[in-house]
């Protein structure tokens, strides 16, 4: 045990927590809260936190009297710790915060900016959960003297230890991979702050969950062939609300939810790649119209107009006839007139 903690091996949450450029309290406080609820179903795995990258978040669990592990990174000064208060979803609590600045990793960094915060929630949470957050501080010079002095041993020693669960009724239970056992010569033995358990109930229970979920599969696919005839059996649908981690799995449980995520996306992707490219050219403006009907109306219009302007040039023409007539007549009764005049005495 001395010797695993002086490597700097510790329980960490499987899961990852995403990068984090900053982190405020409140972030802080509700990773942890978060945290706790699945840390009851998730059993925490053994590892190591070597050289962590700017933003990354880790979820640890460290007992009371335990020293936090080594990370990799050489600080330059103390770390400070200071208490803050503060009032999340209507409880009070108190978060304990431990900070260090000016930290590098020996022969690789030239400057030292790296820094680390970590919280604890010692009033109103679980106290031996921490939340660890890595990020980018104001530099500074590295002193010559720690230049290249290396903060662990490498390589790192192999521990093939199975996880356990640090929270709730199944605090201190290990989970072993499928096939696998208590082995001699491990840290089976050693006490963590979360107690004994029996190791055969334990596998028997990992056993019985993997059974139950390939159980509950079938079931459902044989219900939901039944109502569709002879469709295909759909995915299993599996929702969020964490009641079957009671009894499932978390490595089942994962593998459902990936393979559901993943038939998801793959509709999603399959649809934007390939929705448009089979589909039918869009129909020409011009379809609602017929050529030859309107050729026809083309053809009886040019008609009508030839009949009107026939009827307007013979119009034109009988008025044209009966103008000149009408002038003849009037030029013929003035020559008239005229013989009849010189005939009158003065």
């Amino acid at each position: 045990m001395q010797q695993a903690q002086a490597d700097g091996l510790c329980l960490r949450f499987p899961e990852t927590l995403g990068v984090h450029r900053e982190l405020t309290i409140d972030n802080a406080v509700m990773l942890l809260l978060r945290g706790t609820q699945h840390a009851t179903n998730v059993p925490f795995s053994w590892g190591y936190i070597d050289k962590p990258q700017e933003g990354q978040t880790l979820l640890l669990f460290i007992p009371g009297q335990t020293s936090f592990p080594t990370d990799g990174i050489r600080y330059q000064e103390p770390e400070n710790k200071y208490v803050v208060s503060v009032n999340i979803q209507g409880t009070p609590r108190e978060v304990e915060v431990h900070e260090v600045k000016f930290g590098f990793i020996p022969g690789a960094d030239t400057a030292a900016f790296r820094q680390r915060r970590r919280y604890r929630i010692t009033k109103g949470g679980h106290p031996q959960l921490i939340l660890v957050h890595y990020s980018r501080g104001p530099p500074t010079q590295i002193a010559p003297n720690l230049m290249n002095q290396p903060v662990r041993s490498y390589p790192l020693r192999i521990y093939n230890e199975p996880s356990v669960y640090v929270v709730g009724e199944k605090a201190g239970q290990k989970v072993f991979p499928p096939g696998a056992g208590p082995h001699p010569g491990g840290m089976g033995n050693m006490p963590m702050g979360m107690g004994g358990f029996n190791q055969q109930q334990a596998m028997a229970q990992q056993n019985n969950n993997m059974a139950l979920l390939e159980r509950r599969r079938e079931q459902e696919q044989r219900a939901r062939a039944a109502a569709a005839g002879n469709a295909r059996p759909g995915r299993v649908e599996e929702d969020d609300s964490g009641d079957e981690n009671d009894t499932i799995s978390t490595r089942a449980l994962s593998l459902t939810r990936y393979r559901r995520n993943h038939d998801i996306m793959n509709e999603v992707f399959a649809h934007a790649a390939y929705g448009q490219k089979n589909a039918l050219p869009p129909p020409s403006p011009f379809s609602i119209f017929n050529k030859a009907e309107l050729e026809a109306k083309t053809e009886k219009l040019k008609a009508e107009i030839e009949a009107l302007q026939a009827r307007s040039t013979e119009r034109k023409l009988a008025r044209s006839t009966k103008n000149v007539e009408m002038g003849s007549y009037v030029m013929a009764g003035d020559i008239s007139m005229d013989g009849f005049g010189d005939g009158i005495p003065v």
